[in-house]
């Protein structure tokens, strides 16, 4: 598999979106394009936003913006554009012949992003599943349109050689990567039914990409996963132990982050991965407090979260970033059970968010105090697995325990 390096290569791009009606988000969704492109390695050279009652079927903008960008791009030495939409296979088209350069969608973008930063087998999988369900429809506008740069964005993952697979190989390969997907997954739920098993609950970190969910994961249990400040600098699930007090334990798991119009490819192709949350026991939702589109990105996680049907958790909101705000902010999340200030960089708030967490995988336990004969010393090991050993004395008549157990354990002991 040949891929490529975008540093070789710098993309001058053109973003294009598309405003329906005053109320949209289309300027932020615009501007978080530019921080994706960015990701990707190219140079943002210009942004056009034409406001349409709806986005042109035919050519995604209309006629007269399509003449403003012939100039545009000869004028600002553009090699390409970038729409904040998915394209259609006949828009692409249509694009590319009428400006004759290198057309992209955002789509396009972020599984390129993806295809660069995954870095295990399962990630691989996920991401090539997703590039080919959408290549698969596009076939010829888009060999005609990456072909001009010979590399860059599109080209990473798959590569161009599997763009000219006809469509019926394409489907072979797709078949082959949900088999191998549909391994993982059995995989994924034999690992949460070990878990199951030790009655140790989950909590899945989840909120919008770049909030600070790997930062906190390595803050709390040193996982040492890679925390950078840039869009998807994680793709990969990872699941760490965290002890609290007096032998309280619980998994945490880092997921994937959400972002604005997360294509429909990506979800299905992730959902072994993003199904962390909907198994999990309880939802930590990180919210990068700093950033001024803090409640619409709170919105897309939500939404993303009731796609994957994740409903009926613990949610436990956490306004990360404190450290970089000038002044306290009024913070509020109606959806959440808890709501905690926290700078997961500098580990402010932290203490508090352990003693909610503790809080929480306690509430189904009960306290029990019994004095346990030495030939039944083992139900001491039953107790430090399944709950939390508190005090332990050994005396004359046996051992004096006090602990908490879970409710269902209570009758074997």
């Amino acid at each position: 598999m040949e891929l490529y390096d975008l540093n070789e290569i710098e993309e001058r791009v053109i973003l294009v979106g598309v405003q329906e009606g005053d109320g949209d988000d289309t300027v932020e969704s615009v501007e978080e394009l530019a921080e994706l492109a960015k990701t990707a390695g190219a140079l943002v050279v210009g942004t056009v936003i034409q406001k349409r009652e709806r986005i042109h079927p035919g050519t995604y903008v209309g006629k007269g913006k399509m003449e403003e960008l012939k100039m545009l791009l000869t004028a600002l030495d553009a090699t390409g554009i970038i729409c904040d939409d998915e394209l259609s296979p006949v828009q692409m088209n249509n694009l590319q012949q009428e400006l004759d350069c290198k057309v992209m969608d955002r789509t396009l973008l972020i599984l390129d992003i993806f295809a660069d930063h995954a870095s295990t087998s399962e990630g691989k999988i996920q991401v090539e599943l997703a590039q080919l369900r959408y290549r698969a429809v596009r076939l010829v506008g888009l060999r005609n349109s990456l072909s001009r740069l010979g590399g860059g964005i599109g080209t990473r993952g798959p590569g161009e050689k599997k763009l000219e697979m006809d469509r019926r190989l394409i489907k072979e390969r797709i078949s082959q990567l949900k088999r191998e997907l549909e391994q993982v997954k059995r995989h994924r739920e034999l690992l949460r039914e070990g878990r199951k098993r030790d009655r140790v609950m989950t909590a899945a970190i989840v909120g919008y990409t770049n909030a600070g969910k790997s930062t906190l994961l390595n803050t709390l249990t040193d996982a040492g996963v890679l925390s950078e400040d840039k869009l998807f600098a994680t793709l990969d699930p990872t699941t760490r132990m965290l002890e609290l007090s007096k032998g309280t334990r619980i998994y945490l798991t880092d997921t994937v982050g959400f972002i604005r119009k997360l294509p429909h490819h990506l979800i299905e192709a992730f959902k072994s991965t993003l199904e962390e949350a909907k198994y999990a026991d309880i939802i930590l939702h990180v919210v990068d407090a700093s950033n001024p589109q803090m409640e619409d990105q709170m919105r897309v996680v939500y939404d993303t979260l009731q796609e994957l049907e994740v409903t009926n958790k613990k949610i436990v909101t956490l306004f990360n970033k404190q450290d970089k705000l000038a002044e306290e902010q009024i913070l509020h999340d109606f959806n959440a059970n808890h709501v905690l200030r926290i700078s997961a960089k500098t580990g402010d708030g932290l203490d508090r968010l352990r003693e909610v967490l503790e809080k929480i995988v306690t509430e189904d336990q009960i306290y029990l105090e019994r004095v346990i004969p030495y030939k039944d010393a083992g139900i001491l090991q039953q107790i430090r697995k399944y709950g939390q050993l508190m005090e332990e004395e050994y005396t004359e008549g046996g051992i004096a325990v006090k602990a908490r157990v879970p409710k269902d354990i209570l009758g074997r002991l």
